[in-house]
């Protein structure tokens, strides 16, 4: 009797290790920084080059994983401690409230519906919509230009319907699968004009391939103020990630990462925005 309920202890034992062992292996990240050797989760676009793309290596570049990079370095953890997870738009606020990241820094403009759901840090970048047509097209200075010619963006995007509904209602609404689509259109002569963000728009331009070929009109037609999403409440972190976005604008690397990342397009770049506290 005795050696049966040994038995059973020594079983019950085994299990709750178990069990511990696999919930502390569920999660990558650790909030308590880099120097235990712990990991951190951001979610970033992984199809947008110069602001969050997924490279044939395995590696990731553009300027919100270097902004994402600096901060995750003042919170204590190194490049090779950062776990990198794809966040499309839809699912970004989804990927904070599971848990599945601790940020996001993925071309995510900040605004009064996101901010019921998500805190923000920032914004770190100011964007703008605008126009990318062909490097020796001078046909179109303006949205109102676009009529009688053919606009190209993703399907679904508020972008372009925004300019077709409001600016331009005689424009000829092309609506492509992705941003790469519209840039072989507009290249090919089958589309006249691409619209979304500026910082999207540059970052597409200034790819080696494409560099030369096309040009950003330069128009303002949104406000797009990119901040880094967390978890709302946790202002704790959202304080480190404000004061390192500081550090990182009066460093130069908020300047040198933008150059990098979009300077081959021309991309005239607003100055870094007032962080808010």
């Amino acid at each position: 009797m005795k050696l049966q309920k040994a038995s059973a202890a020594a079983a019950t034992a085994l299990v709750i290790a178990l069990t511990a062992t696999a919930c502390g292996g569920d999660s990558g990240d650790d909030s308590s920084g880099g120097d235990g050797g712990g990991k951190i989760t951001i979610g970033i676009k992984f199809d947008q080059p110069g602001i969050g793309l997924q490279k044939p290596d395995g590696t990731y570049a553009g300027f919100d994983v270097d902004v994402a990079t600096y901060v995750a370095k003042e919170l204590g953890y190194d490049a090779k401690n950062i776990v990198w997870k794809k966040a499309p738009s839809a699912e970004r606020e989804n990927l904070i409230a599971n848990g599945d990241v601790k940020l996001v820094a993925a071309s995510y403009t900040i605004n009064d519906e996101r901010k019921k759901k998500v805190d923000f840090a920032g914004p770190y970048l100011l964007a703008h919509q605008d126009l990318l047509v062909r490097a020796d097209d001078g046909s179109i200075t303006k949205a109102e230009d676009l009529n009688s010619k053919k606009l190209c963006s993703v399907t679904g995007s508020t972008s372009a319907q925004n300019i077709h509904d409001t600016l331009a209602p005689k424009a000829d609404l092309q609506e492509y699968a992705g941003y790469s689509e519209c840039l072989t259109g507009l290249e090919n002569k089958a589309v006249d004009a691409l619209t979304t963000d500026d910082s999207i728009l540059a970052g597409y331009a200034a790819q080696p391939e494409l560099k030369g070929k096309f040009k950003l009109v330069g128009l303002k037609l949104s406000d797009e103020p990119y901040g880094i999403g967390l978890k709302k409440g946790d202002t704790e972190l959202k304080t480190k990630v404000n004061d390192a976005l500081k550090k990182m604008v009066s460093d130069g690397s908020w300047e040198k990462a933008v150059k990098a990342n979009f300077g081959p397009a021309g991309y005239k770049n607003e100055p870094a925005p007032q962080i808010a506290d």
